[in-house]
């Protein structure tokens, strides 16, 4: 187990492995384990075992004054942006977008996560790692519009942040350098949802923007699609923000990821593609 590889003793929650049609038992069943694991003092850190859907189905039913009142780390990616968002907007604390404990842990993104999980200081420079082959890079980044901003860190999977807004779990985003990341998405769909963001105002007083990795976010059927690029898509709504934006940072969905504090202050530099984590996440 993953876990247990890290050095830690394993508690798995008493709905695990149960089903309930395309979810992992109910959302009684799930919000309990989330309960029972904030409320357990032997349980230092609730670590998701995978995304998928259904995570926004709990935000209603979460004692969040239960969570703030047993504070610890929590840590996943994809559809549990929708619980990052609830945690932090609703108590504050600091969580912990980064791998699941069914991510394959390659070498870098393993030492990203033991940094951010186990040493009680800031993680300062990130950025994408060093490439074996520069002439076929893996992992391309680009600047939409250059500069430096410094301000609190928040974001997570754009298809869950566009789901949730409208709700009272809806990313604050002003003041702050916003990160979106997605995977599978059509271009279209990407449009679709970069427009609904902007459109609720939430590009709007922002300090800086990062779109992560889309892995596989390409026109479903080509020949008939056509239509714009990421780039162009890019460039086309977020182009005049006025603020520093770069795409391509190893953020979720890619073997090679970072793990992000969300909530600490942050500075992006879109020039050279790199987020400095200026406050540490966690205590000793």
């Amino acid at each position: 187990m993953t876990v247990e590889a890290l050095g830690l003793k394993l508690k798995v929650g008493r709905s695990v492995g149960r089903r309930d049609g395309y979810l992992g038992g109910t959302i009684a069943e799930r919000v309990a384990d989330l309960h029972a694991m904030f409320s357990d003092p032997e349980v230092r850190a609730v670590f998701c075992i995978r995304g998928g859907y259904g995570a926004a189905m709990l935000l209603d039913r979460i004692d969040f004054a239960l969570i703030q009142r047993n504070p610890k780390l929590f840590i996943g990616y994809s559809d549990i942006t929708a619980l990052h968002l609830g945690i932090h907007g609703q108590t504050g604390l600091v969580t912990m977008h980064g791998p699941v404990t069914l991510s394959r842990f390659n070498d870098w993104t393993l030492e990203h996560f033991k940094r951010a999980v186990f040493e009680p200081k800031p993680l300062g420079l990130l950025r994408n790692p060093p490439e074996e082959r520069p002439m076929r890079p893996k992992h391309l980044t680009r600047t939409v519009s250059p500069g430096k901003a410094t301000g609190p860190l928040t974001g997570g999977n754009l298809s869950l942040i566009s789901s949730t807004m409208g709700t009272p779990w809806e990313i604050q985003t002003e003041g702050k350098i916003l990160f979106l990341e997605d995977v599978d998405e059509p271009p279209y769909s990407v449009d679709r949802m970069l427009t609904h963001l902007r459109l609720a105002g939430k590009f709007r007083g922002i300090r800086g923007l990062i779109i992560g990795e889309c892995a596989d976010c390409v026109p479903r059927r080509p020949s008939a699609e056509g239509g714009f690029s990421l780039g162009e898509i890019y460039d086309n709504i977020l182009g005049d923000l006025k603020v520093p934006v770069v795409t391509g940072l190893t953020i979720g969905h890619t073997d090679d990821q970072l793990t992000l504090p969300l909530g600490v202050e942050a500075t992006l530099d879109a020039d050279a593609a790199t987020l400095t984590i200026n406050e540490a996440a966690t205590t000793e």
